[in-house]
Order: C-alpha cells, then sequence, then structure tokens
C-alpha cells in the first residue's frame, strides 16, 4: 500500500494559486487508496520566523483552510510538524551520514542566500530535516511541484547513504510531479506567477466587495469590447480556464475572437470571474466560519493527527536507532 506525504508550508492566508498548484490536489488525493499524511511545517518556518504569536495564526489559518476546502480527518492525516519531534532524531541521525556537498547544492539554501536571507545552520541543514519528514511516515509517494524535486532526490540520497552504512532501515521515497495543464502555474492580478511576496494574490475566502475590487486589479489594456481580440494574450482569460466547464470558456472565447456588439468587455470577464469565484468557495467559505467558531474542534483534529503520525514515526525512529548502536536491536 503506497504511502503519500506532503508538507505545507504555514503561510496564513492561502490565495487561488496555492489552492490550485497544491490544496485542490490534496484534497481530490484523498479519494484514491493508501495513506495520507499531509503536516503543517512549522519546525521548518523557523530558518525566517521570529514571531511566535503569527506562526501559531498562520498554523492555525493553514489547517483551517484545509479542513474547510474540504480534507477529511478520516481519509488523511493532517497534523503540526513539531508534533512529531521524532523527526529531529532522524534528521540528526541522517546528518551523520550527509557530506557538506550535498547540502551546499540545495537550490532553497542557495536562492535564499542570494537573497540575502541570513545563511543560518537551520537553513543550511533544511534539507536534512525535509528528508526525515518524509522518510520518518515511511511515505514512498511524494507529491511536489518541479521546484520541490530536488528535495525528494536528497531524500532518497540520504536514505540510501543510511542503509548503506547500517541496512535496509529506510523505504525509498518516489516524487509525484503534477501534471501539465491549466493548473500549473496560476498568474496573479499583474501577470507575474501568483505569490504573497508580489502582493498580486487573491485569498481564497475573498468574497463581496473586497473580491470585486481586487478582481477589478487585473491588468487590460484600453481596447473597446467590440474590437476582436485573442483571448490566449488577455489576462482575465487566465482567471476565467481556472473556473469555468470547457463549453463555456469555448463561448467566451468564440465571442473575444469574433469581436462585435456581442462581444464581452473586461467588465464583463471580471463580473464573471467574481462570480466563479464566489460560487466555487461559497462551501468552504461557511465551513470556515464553523471552525473559527469552534477552535477545539481543529485541536482535537490536529492531535488526533498527530498521535497516528507520531506512532509511526516512533518506531521507524527506534528501527534507525537499533541499526546505528543506540538501541538494542530489535526482535524480529
Amino acid at each position: 500500500m503506497s504511502t503519500y506525504l506532503s508538507g505545507i508550508q504555514p503561510s496564513g492566508m492561502q490565495h487561488l494559486g496555492n489552492y490550485f498548484g497544491a490544496i485542490r490536489g490534496h484534497i481530490e488525493a484523498q479519494r484514491e487508496g493508501g495513506e495520507h499524511f499531509y503536516f503543517i511545517a512549522d519546525y521548518h518556518a523557523l530558518t525566517t520566523s521570529r514571531d511566535p504569536e503569527a506562526l501559531r495564526e498562520r498554523v492555525r489559518e493553514t489547517a483551517i483552510t484545509y479542513l474547510a476546502l474540504g480534507l477529511d480527518p478520516e481519509r488523511a492525516t493532517l497534523f503540526r510538524h513539531s508534533d512529531v519531534p521524532e523527526v529531529c532524531e532522524l534528521a540528526w541521525l541522517l546528518a551523520c551520514v550527509t557530506g557538506m556537498g550535498l547540502l551546499e547544492r540545495a537550490h532553497s539554501y542557495k536562492d535564499k542566500k542570494a537573497k540575502g536571507i541570513q545563511a543560518t545552520v537551520g537553513l543550511f541543514t533544511y534539507p536534512v530535516l525535509m528528508a526525515a519528514d518524509i522518510l520518518a511516515y515511511e511515505s514512498d509517494r511524494v507529491p511536489v511541484g518541479t521546484d520541490q524535486l530536488q528535495h525528494v532526490e536528497m531524500a532518497q540520497d540520504m536514505a540510501g547513504y543510511f542503509n548503506h552504512a547500517y541496512g535496509e532501515v529506510f523505504r525509498r521515497p518516489e516524487p509525484v510531479l503534477p501534471e501539465e495543464g491549466r493548473f500549473a502555474r496560476v498568474v496573479g492580478l499583474d501577470g507575474e506567477k501568483m505569490s504573497k511576496s508580489n502582493e498580486n494574490g487573491i485569498w481564497i475566502f475573498e468574497s463581496g466587495k473586497p473580491l470585486a475590487k481586487r478582481i477589478g486589479r487585473i491588468v487590460t489594456d484600453s481596447r473597446a469590447p467590440a474590437e476582436p481580440k485573442d483571448p490566449e494574450e488577455l489576462l482575465p482569460f487566465c482567471f476565467l480556464e481556472l473556473f469555468l466547464d470547457s463549453d463555456e470558456l469555448e463561448d467566451w472565447r468564440a465571442r473575444t475572437r469574433e469581436g462585435g456588439e456581442g462581444a464581452p468587455g473586461y467588465g464583463h470577464m471580471k463580473a464573471r470571474i467574481v462570480e466563479a469565484v464566489e460560487e466555487t468557495f461559497a462551501p468552504a467559505r461557511v465551513r470556515r466560519e464553523e471552525l473559527l467558531a469552534d477552535p477545539g474542534e481543529v485541536d482535537r483534529i490536529l492531535a488526533r493527527g498527530a498521535e497516528k503520525a507520531r506512532a509511526i514515526a516512533v518506531g521507524v525512529r527506534d528501527r534507525a536507532l537499533a541499526a546505528c548502536g543506540l538501541r538494542n536491536p530489535l526482535p524480529r
């Protein structure tokens, strides 16, 4: 039976790029067979976070977002990273068999250092903790974007180093890459990749006037509605493609290409985007309000998830400790 694992950055308010790029896939994947583990990576967040209260709020908001959007705790295990301290023990064991050169080649380390982020030991050893995350739950399927592929490859390397030194302890993980298609790259209001750093995103749970105002910021040109246009060159169409079915989308395309009296203007396109966002996330907004009103339920879900995840991590940790001589051999 396959075991899937994904880490979720506790970045707080999730935008449409987060939803179509990752969350949507996680929610759909829980319908498949196998075990599914999703951890909110608060340990990893410490490489950049220095505000304890903000981190706690972001962790909770991330959990609420996943639960509101349809993550089922009966089908998938959701938990806080820091509720499974065994991953830190495993990270030390992996660090002891991993060469400096491998970590120096990590894209995340080089990229953040280039951006002027302080090169702490935590940032440098980030891939070791990530490898421990993957290996702790005996996961063999790790859904990642192409920019995260290296982390899975490094986890494979570290598992191999340990297994070569001490025997077969860790299960080899394999990456699961997203399919190419309309959700591969979600653009923001300015046409660049949607991200918090670009401040060009749309919050998943935005609604009403704030949503309409936000959608109104989608960049367009000054051409009149009646002028024929190539829809593939229009930024509003990137948003319509996220939400509309193929028949409706083709109708919008055809009228835009043809131009004339029946052609939609940018205002019509933006109004349809607002409507589609409202419709798509209406049930999730209701569920989010219920979870906000009952914080104890969120805590219980995270605690149950951590209990299940930790039971597996303890077994893997004990097996690794015994293999390298820090515990008596385990009974066969």
